[in-house]
């Protein structure tokens, strides 16, 4: 038989919890148990990976501490891996035993939080150990708490030997019917490899810079389509440019729906269109997408559209009428 301890613990010199996990070592191995123990703090960089322990054992130990409030950071991490990571098929057939000691108030609700979890995740939870120790010492010189101590070893051992099966539980009939894993339907050879991908910090900061350059890449390609899609008009005023000797002029259409005015500057064969504000303006117009559109499609011209109030300009007015003959549609 084999049986592992996770302690999520500190690993504090009077840590109770460390104590009563060394007493239940000693009963093990007395009964011929291989009992090896997992610090959980001395593996905090690859928790993910811990599951991964569970291919060869009978039974496991969760054994943490309450200082003041829950059974702690380590433990709730490994329980996370365990849901994330774990071979779940392995641990329905895993018997664990909860060992929570307290220096605080909330020793039995830590208890149940650790049955809890190992319920829902499809485990089988054995009878388990909790306390409230004010003094190690006496703690540790009471000759009953002692005993107590070693018939819970005992039992764990009697437990796992005989396969005791106990009642059902609301938790599994959640597990069931509600709770479901992560979306990717992974094999535990899959999940044993993602684990350790997790794990390994050189591996997921390359990750992350390589999601952040994607990220940076598709913003930069949205980017360059919006500013496509917000400069409208230009190819069209190109394509229909007709120069005129010794006649220049610039013109700012500031058009309904679009942030910056289209610029247009003539030079007599020359022809700069781009959006954005400049100094040199002889002709300020006001005009809308739908009035613009209908100039460019060729159902009305800059003249009748000013003549008609569908567009208002100030300026040079001789100018103005001139944007019919450089740009006939």
């Amino acid at each position: 038989m084999k049986i592992n301890i996770y302690y999520g613990g500190r690993g504090l010199l009077d840590d109770p919890t460390l104590y009563v996990i060394s007493r239940i070592e000693n009963v093990l191995k007395e009964l011929r148990v291989k009992v090896e123990r997992y610090n959980i703090y001395e593996h905090k960089n690859e928790i993910a990976t811990l599951p991964q322990t569970f291919k060869d054992v009978d039974g496991i130990i969760l054994a943490t501490t309450v200082e003041w409030l829950g059974i702690g950071g380590y433990m709730q991490q490994f329980l996370d891996a365990c849901w994330l990571y774990g071979d779940k098929e392995k641990i329905s057939n895993t018997y664990m035993q909860p060992i929570v000691m307290s220096t605080t108030y909330g020793e039995r609700e830590a208890e149940t939080t650790l049955c809890n979890a190992w319920e829902i995740l499809g485990g089988l939870p054995c009878s388990g150990l909790c306390g409230y120790v004010e003094d190690i010492t006496a703690f540790q010189l009471n000759k009953e708490y002692n005993l107590i101590i070693e018939k819970r070893a005992e039992n764990l051992y009697r437990t796992i030997s005989q396969k005791i099966k106990s009642l059902p539980t609301s938790n599994q009939a959640v597990k069931q019917s509600v709770l479901r894993t992560q979306q990717l339907n992974l094999t535990p050879q899959e999940s044993e490899q993602l684990s350790k991908y997790v794990s390994d910090d050189t591996y997921v900061k390359q990750q992350k810079e390589d999601i952040e350059e994607l990220a940076t890449m598709f913003k930069d390609m949205l980017g360059q389509q919006a500013s496509t899609d917000d400069m409208p008009y230009i190819k069209e005023l190109e394509a229909h440019f007709i120069p005129l000797r010794e006649f220049k002029a610039g013109y700012s259409f500031s058009i309904e729906g679009i942030k910056n005015p289209l610029y247009i500057k003539v030079d007599e064969d020359k022809l700069d269109i781009h959006y954005g504000e400049e100094d040199i303006v002889d002709v300020y117009a006001k005009i809308s997408k739908s009035i613009m559109e209908s100039i460019i499609d060729g159902h009305m011209t800059f003249q009748r559209a000013f003549m008609t109030g569908e567009m208002t300009a100030k300026g040079n007015f001789k100018t103005l009428r001139m944007l019919d003959q450089i740009f006939p549609f």
